[in-house]
């Protein structure tokens, strides 16, 4: 018995009149993937310490959803840099959560306001101990932010963090302020992202708590 090669060659994918659908379609997936990875990498220092095992998949999820907003683009062609132009698609893309098991709404109870020209975040009275949900064993939180502007057409982005606001999770409290240390510049999308990361202090030194599985990444606003 000769077992022969099954399925569709992809000379035959690439150029049959019958797999326009499927050309088509794996152009506009490849489109969205690489909208993700640009996501990804645009702040990927804070991704590193706060995110899930599906940020991938998840964010490329978000892209397509964004092309599919592309109405002016043929068809094999719609792209995330149209569909990102839209209302809708800025409203998709906002309040996207890097670390699912971490949501940023279920743990800081505080509202905070974001500075759209400046990407100053700022947080008004923070009680640590009653304004956020830290996991037990948790000794202190930091509040980290971040203004991103990303240009999905080029394929270029810029990023200015802001300080990190380390505080002891009790009853103190204090008016977090989070300036970028620099201005990004450029064409695009404008994101804005707060970070919280929790930490356990033994013998005066601060550890990532259970390795940052519980800490929250955001898109609070996007521009």
């Amino acid at each position: 018995l000769v077992k022969t090669k099954s399925g569709v060659s992809g000379d035959r994918i690439a150029n049959d009149p019958a797999f326009a659908r499927t050309r088509e379609n794996g152009s506009e997936f490849g489109s969205s993937a690489s909208a993700g990875k640009l996501l990804r990498d645009a702040v990927r220092t804070m991704v590193a310490t706060a995110s899930d095992n599906r940020i991938t998949s998840r964010v490329t999820q978000i892209m397509t959803q964004i092309k599919n907003l592309d109405t002016t683009s043929p068809r094999g062609e719609r792209s995330v840099d149209v569909g990102i132009g839209t209302a809708e698609g800025k409203t998709l893309l906002k309040n996207f959560n890097f670390n699912d098991k971490a949501i940023l709404g279920a743990i800081l109870y505080k509202p905070y306001a974001v500075n759209t020209t400046t990407g100053v975040i700022s947080v008004a009275n923070l009680v640590p101990i009653n304004d956020i949900a830290a996991p037990s064993g948790t000794s202190h939180v930091s509040l980290k932010g971040a203004f991103a502007i990303v240009d999905f057409a080029a394929g270029t982005s810029d990023v200015g963090y802001t300080n990190i606001e380390n505080l002891p999770v009790d009853g103190t409290s204090t008016s977090v302020t989070l300036t970028p240390a620099t201005v990004p510049t450029g064409t695009g999308i404008k994101l804005f992202l707060l970070q919280i990361e929790f930490f356990q202090e033994v013998n005066a030194v601060q550890y990532s708590l259970n390795n940052g599985a519980y800490n929250a990444l955001a898109i609070i606003e996007v521009v």
